[in-house]
């Protein structure tokens, strides 16, 4: 009964990824697991960046169960505490001394739970690195959601308070808070690929929306008749992360950079527009500036 995707793109058309290093937040369930189960199959190392390492090494055994095992990349979990941009500069930190290229990352941070937090750019330099490279295929990749054109007209990030809102712990509450944080993740997509062209960097920066999704991780703070009716109606995961892994890997991308640079991808991997406010320009680069004073501050 649940919705299904056109069979126009499949993570069976993925090249092989032998060799390239990915990072994936927010992978331990939902649609960031099943990413990374479709990019561990064609030979990627994937970097599972989560806070609690219980579930992150359970996660990578029902990886193993899904059928990872030799001939496939291998998925190492990277400790990450989000809660504190200087704990998540640390986790970069790690992972630049393990490794000395970064072809893709890819953030699926935004469930519906009430979190403060912010991501700095420490792991930039290392994929500008990988860039430079000859041949090289460099992505960033925020998962978003239709929701992020659901916010209030008069929205502005000028202060701390305007990005760390109040969030009462009732459904109508957090679901206008996961519609922010999906909107201000697109205009981090814009801001950031409008900074890259500046530079000549060719890092290809995409929003994506799986679809209607039942993202797991979100259970807890849902209902129970909600949860009946999303195992029943919803896409599950696998498929929801098609267009995810899409962005992440499709060789399209690439062979049609203009198509994709700061584009809002929408199932089964087609280029759609964004909320009307993700256009605002200038919305994009306060919100950018204002996190940047703010990390300054902590001395991030």
């Amino acid at each position: 009964m649940s919705f299904t995707f056109s069979k126009s793109f499949t993570p069976n058309e993925l090249p092989d990824l032998s060799g390239k290093v990915v990072v994936v937040t927010g992978g331990n369930s939902g649609v960031g697991f099943a990413t990374i189960l479709h990019l561990a199959r064609h030979g990627a190392k994937v970097y599972m960046a989560a806070r609690n390492e219980q579930r992150a090494t359970a996660a990578i055994e029902r990886l193993r169960a899904a059928g990872l095992g030799p001939g496939n990349g291998e998925v190492i979990w990277l400790p990450l505490d989000y809660s504190d941009p200087r704990l998540a500069k640390a986790a970069a930190e790690e992972l630049m001394e393990k490794e000395d290229r970064l072809d893709l990352f890819l953030s699926d941070m935004g469930i519906f739970r009430h979190t403060r937090c912010c991501d700095g750019q420490s792991l930039l330099p290392l994929m500008k690195k990988t860039a430079s490279e000859p041949n090289s295929d460099v992505r960033i990749v925020e998962v978003s959601s239709a929701g992020h054109a659901i916010v209030p007209s008069n929205v502005c990030f000028k202060t701390r308070d305007d990005l760390n809102r109040d969030c009462k712990d009732t459904f109508f509450d957090k679901s206008n808070r996961y519609n922010l944080t999906k909107f201000m993740g697109m205009l981090h997509v814009k801001e950031l690929q409008r900074r890259l062209d500046a530079e000549g960097v060719p890092i290809i920066v995409m929003g994506v929306h799986p679809g209607i999704a039942y993202a797991h991780s979100a259970g807890p703070v849902l209902s129970p008749v909600y949860t009946f009716i999303a195992n029943m109606f919803f896409t599950p995961p696998e498929k929801g992360a098609y267009s995810t892994t899409f962005a992440a890997a499709a060789p399209a991308v690439r062979t049609d950079p203009e198509t994709y640079r700061g584009a809002y991808i929408v199932p089964p991997g087609k280029v759609a527009p964004a909320g009307k406010q993700v256009q605002n320009a200038e919305l994009a680069k306060e919100l950018w500036e204002t996190t940047e004073r703010l990390m300054e501050e902590i001395g991030v």
